[in-house]
């Protein structure tokens, strides 16, 4: 039974990286006593597959990770068994079977993701949101100097940017995520800000992941959807 796991990281969790979430959810898996599925070999290990990794310092509503049970179970008592073993800043939000057809791994399916960005009081530029940011979002190019594991170079990021939007304190956005194109929230402000004419202070922003989608549209239409809907709750 492969089940989907929605939860949420925020407060001072959102400073544990990656590969400690992992971890952490491996002993609460077994805290749960939940009926968790091993690979075979000579070295088991729980069959788990985590989506997009979140960077460190960036809170979320709408983390995913993909296990597989051994046996059936109800999808809110899995709900249920992880929360009592929860701490403060995780929280487990939903369970979905995902039913053969749509099982692959959560990782591999991931296509977009929702941001919020606000700016930190005091911190905030001298920036018109609600005039610049609908300009920005309507440029036809927008280049920046991005950072490979070799070098540097030029790239356009404009296509990877699917909506963006003023908020009173900061700006909402869409952004291409996933092994094939990954924008990150922090470099469309940076290019924002430059673009603007203003030089945006070091920690003046806090980020929010609030969902993570699939693509299930085609080559010629996007259609992104929560990786949470494409599973279904078992009673």
């Amino acid at each position: 039974m492969k089940i989907r796991i929605k939860f949420a990281k925020t407060g001072v969790m959102k400073f544990v990286g990656h590969l400690d979430v992992m971890r952490y959810f491996q002993k609460a898996i077994r805290r749960a006593e939940l009926p968790i599925a091993y690979s075979e070999g000579f070295s088991p290990h729980m069959l788990l597959s985590f989506a997009s990794p979140l960077g460190v310092g960036i809170s979320s509503t709408g983390e995913y990770f993909d296990m597989v049970l051994a046996e059936n179970m109800k999808t809110d008592e899995i709900v249920k068994r992880l929360n009592a073993t929860m701490v403060e800043g995780m929280e487990v939000l939903s369970a979905r079977h995902v039913p053969d057809g749509k099982a692959s791994k959560a990782m591999s399916l991931v296509a977009g993701a929702d941001y919020l960005v606000q700016f930190r009081e005091g911190k905030m530029p001298e920036i018109d949101l609600e005039t610049k940011v609908p300009e920005f979002f309507a440029l036809p190019q927008i280049e920046i100097m991005r950072k490979t594991k070799r070098s540097e170079k030029l790239t356009d990021i404009r296509p990877w940017i699917y909506d963006m939007k003023a908020k009173k304190s900061g700006v909402w956005m869409q952004l291409s995520t996933g092994s094939v194109s990954n924008l990150k929230p922090e470099l469309v402000m940076e290019a924002f800000c430059k673009w603007c004419g203003v030089e945006l202070p070091p920690f003046a922003c806090t980020i929010l992941r609030e969902e993570v989608y699939a693509d299930i549209g085609t080559e010629e239409e996007r259609k992104l959807v929560p990786l949470e809907a494409l599973g279904e709750e078992v009673e």
